[in-house]
């Protein structure tokens, strides 16, 4: 699976590291728009459901089968009766998620404006990326999908962005597929997050497996500096996962995460029973107590693209994007 017309103005983004300028991108044209799904499967009358759906194919038609098929997993062999029954429980269900879903997202107008500046900034950066231009948000089911990148469009699950103290995330449904570190990313501020994050899996897909420590990292690391670009107003704890209190004790702690990868000899590590410690998700990192966040990697990675970048200039986030990992650690020169 693949509005507002700003003034002129130049912001200065500071950063552990320095000052950064970010490019005034309020010229450049881009087109989105907004399909509320989840108000038109809901205000489907759950007596004439077959009818309901053949209208939902009328007004959303390139959405009905992917939500039907993919996310709800109504599976196309099953009889008439079946099939309506199955999904008018899940609306009668889902109908408090809904409700809530109307509460937190009245309209979709303030993301649309920020996934809208996002995709300026990945034009001016990407300009041969064919984004979508069109957001299509839906609630789904609490343990499955959240925010998927179709090849038309932004797929927005609001399911997943109804604020970390959801009452829901916390029943044992959802906890078995997302556990509270993950969870209480649930928020609003995470939808353009998660978008652009999914765009830039798609130009630059993992391929990372049999990758050393030290270049999963730096990969990782990239795609957090890129992502940093394509958001550059968003806090970073926000980009990588964190809480804001983990993200100050990393910067505070930043030596002695890297000596943790030093003084144990992981930098080079091909281990898969390593690696998985350091990089992805994960509530902790053992090592380096109950406190601390998991994917302890990609921060430091993130930290090495930095002090490359520092120590090489500014370059075209494309450029950088196809630099080996082992070229940005050894010009990095990277000492915290």
């Amino acid at each position: 699976m693949r509005y507002v017309i700003c003034l002129a103005w130049m912001i200065i983004l500071w950063s552990c590291n320095g000052k950064t300028s970010v490019p005034d991108v309020s010229r450049i044209d881009v087109k989105l728009t907004t399909e509320r799904f989840e108000k038109s499967l809901f205000s489907m009358d759950t007596v004439h459901i077959m009818e309901g759906i053949n209208s939902l194919n009328q007004k959303h038609p390139s959405f009905t089968n992917i939500y039907l098929a993919r996310i709800l997993n109504a599976d196309p062999r099953w009889g008439e009766d079946t099939t309506r029954e199955y999904i008018a429980s899940f609306l009668r269900f889902y109908k408090p998620v809904y409700d809530t879903a109307q509460q937190v997202f009245p309209d979709f107008k303030p993301q649309e404006k920020e996934l809208k500046r996002s995709l300026q900034f990945l034009k001016y950066h990407f300009p041969e990326y064919k984004a979508p231009e069109k957001v299509i948000t839906y609630i789904g089911p609490l343990d499955g999908y959240g925010d998927i990148l179709d090849e038309d469009a932004f797929l927005v699950g609001l399911h997943h962005h109804l604020g970390s103290s959801y009452s829901l995330y916390e029943s044992m449904l959802v906890q078995e597929t997302y556990p509270t570190y993950i969870s209480r990313r649930f928020t609003p501020q995470t939808i353009v997050v998660n978008c652009m994050s999914n765009v830039l899996e798609d130009m630059y897909p993992d391929q990372l497996e049999d990758k050393t420590l030290i270049v999963q990292m730096v990969e990782k690391g990239k795609k957090l500096y890129a992502l940093q670009q394509l958001i550059p107003e968003k806090e970073e704890h926000l980009l990588i996962g964190y809480t804001k209190t983990q993200m100050k004790e990393c910067y505070e702690n930043e030596k002695t995460i890297w000596s943790l990868f030093t003084q144990n000899n992981y930098l080079q590590s091909t281990d898969f029973n390593i690696n998985k410690n350091f990089v992805g998700e994960s509530p902790r990192t053992m090592e380096l107590g109950e406190a601390s966040p998991g994917n302890i990697g990609a921060f430091t990675g993130w930290q090495i693209v930095k002090k490359y970048i520092s120590n090489k200039g500014n370059i075209p986030l494309n450029e950088l994007m196809s630099t080996p990992a082992e070229t940005i650690y050894t010009v990095s020169k990277y000492k915290p």
